[in-house]
C-alpha cells in the first residue's frame, strides 16, 4: 500500500516510520524545509508518565504505553535522554488533595512508581524546594527531541520511505483506488496514493478543509494556546523537573531541565487568536509570582524571555480538556483516510504508541 503522511513533525515521522516498518511504501509531505519545525521544536522535551489524563482516554493509553516505548527506542537507538524524574508539589492543603487525586488517577492509568512524600523528604532531595508534600514520578524524563526525530527519519528512510520538503498539500480528492493528492511548492503536481494520514499539527484542520467530500461537521474547532518559556540566568537549582498543580489549559509554570544542564520555566497558558511566537518580557511578573510559591529564593532579574510554542487545542478557556481526536473511516466513512486533530501534550511521549494505533487502522 502506498501511504502519504502529511507533516514531518514528531507524530508524522513516527507514523511514517511505523508504516514503513509494516511494509508500506511511504512518502511524507512537509510544507517546511526541514523536519520538526512546528510544535515538535517548541515544547518542554519532557517524557511524560501519564498520570493526569482521564481513565480510558486516548491520551492516557497512548502516554503510558508511549512512555515505555520511547525509553526503549532511545536506549536502542542511542537518542540522548535522561530519566530524571519529577515532583508535582503541593504548597497548601488544597493542593495536597489535588496531588493525591492525580496520584490515584495515575495508578488507574497504569503509571509505575508513583509515591507521595512529605515536605521534609522532598527538601532532602531538592533543598531549594518549598512544599508541604510532593508526588514523585520516577518515570518522567527529558529527551533530545530533535535527536529523536532524526532517528525516526533514519528508520523511515532505511525502510524505503522518503520526505518531500517544501511540498504543501493543497487538495485531496477520492480516486478510483485511493486518493489523488495535489501539491504546491517548488515542484507542484499530483500523486495517486492508496491512503493518507493527516499529521499536520497546527495545520490539520486546514488540510481537512481541503479534502473533497469530507464532512465539515467532523472538523473540530481549533483553539490556540500559546506557552511562553523563560530561561534562568543562574545555575540550576533543581535536579528533577518540578511541577505545580495543573491550571486551566496546561500543567502550570514548571521547572524544565535540558540535557545540557540548563534550567528554564514554563510554559504558561496564553490564549491567542493567531500564530505568534514572540515572548512578552512583561509576562515575567506572573512567572516570578507562581515560581516563588515553590521556590521562594528565585532571585529578582533572573528570568530571561526564551521561546514560545503553540498547543493546537480543541477546547478553549473554562472548557473540559478534549482528548486526542483520531478520525478514521469508521468515523467519517471515507476509505484510506485518517485525520489526527488536537495532538498536543503529551504528543511527543505518545508518538510511538499513536503511530502503532494509526498503522493498525491502515492495516484493518
Amino acid at each position: 500500500m502506498q501511504v502519504l503522511v502529511i507533516g514531518a513533525g514528531v507524530i508524522g515521522l513516527a507514523t511514517a516510520r511505523a508504516a514503513a516498518l509494516a511494509g508500506h511504501d511511504v512518502i511524507v509531505a512537509e510544507q517546511a524545509s526541514a523536519i520538526g519545525t512546528g510544535i515538535s521544536s517548541r515544547n518542554s522535551e519532557v517524557i511524560h508518565a501519564g498520570m493526569y489524563y482521564p481513565t480510558g482516554s486516548v491520551r492516557a493509553r497512548m502516554c503510558v504505553r508511549g512512555n515505555r516505548m520511547l525509553y526503549a527506542f532511545c536506549e536502542a537507538r542511542g537518542v540522548p535522554h535522561r530519566r530524571c524524574g519529577k515532583f508535582i508539589v503541593a504548597t497548601n492543603d488544597a493542593e495536597r488533595t489535588r496531588i493525591e487525586a492525580i496520584a490515584e488517577q495515575g495508578r488507574i492509568n497504569g503509571v509505575e512508581g508513583l509515591e507521595i512524600i512529605g515536605g521534609n523528604a522532598a527538601r532532602d532531595l531538592e533543598p531549594e524546594l518549598s512544599c508541604i508534600a510532593a508526588l514523585v514520578s520516577p518515570t518522567t524524563g527529558i529527551i533530545d527531541g530533535h535527536g529523536y526525530m532524526l532517528a525516526l527519519q533514519g528508520d523511515l528512510e532505511a525502510h524505503g520511505g522518503a520526505i518531500a520538503f517544501e511540498t504543501p498539500v493543497e487538495r485531496l480528492a477520492p480516486g478510483l483506488h485511493g486518493w489523488r493528492v495535489t501539491f504546491g511548492g517548488r515542484e507542484p503536481g499530483h500523486l495517486d496514493v492508496d491512503a493518507v494520514v493527516n499529521c499536520a499539527g497546527l495545520s490539520a484542520q486546514a488540510v481537512a478543509r481541503n479534502i473533497e467530500g469530507y464532512p465539515a461537521t467532523r472538523i473540530p474547532k481549533q483553539v490556540l494556546a500559546k506557552g511562553n518559556y523563560f530561561a534562568y540566568a543562574g545555575r540550576p537549582a533543581f535536579t528533577r523537573l518540578i511541577y505545580p498543580t495543573p491550571v486551566d489549559g496546561g500543567l502550570g509554570v514548571h521547572v524544565t531541565l535540558d540535557l545540557a544542564g540548563r534550567m528554564r520555566f514554563g510554559p504558561d497558558v496564553e490564549w491567542i487568536d493567531r500564530e505568534t511566537y514572540d515572548v512578552d518580557a512583561q509576562r515575567a511578573a506572573s512567572f516570578y509570582a507562581r515560581i516563588r510559591t515553590y521556590w521562594p529564593a528565585l532571585p529578582d532579574g533572573s528570568l530571561v524571555p526564551d521561546y514560545a510554542g503553540i498547543r493546537p487545542k480543541l477546547t478553549g478557556p473554562g472548557e473540559p480538556a478534549a482528548d486526542f481526536m483520531i478520525e478514521g473511516p469508521a468515523e467519517h466513512g471515507m476509505a484510506g483516510l485518517i485525520n489526527l486533530f488536537g495532538i498536543e501534550s503529551p504528543g511527543l511521549t505518545s508518538s510511538l504508541a499513536l503511530a502503532e494505533l494509526v498503522v493498525s487502522h491502515l492495516d484493518a
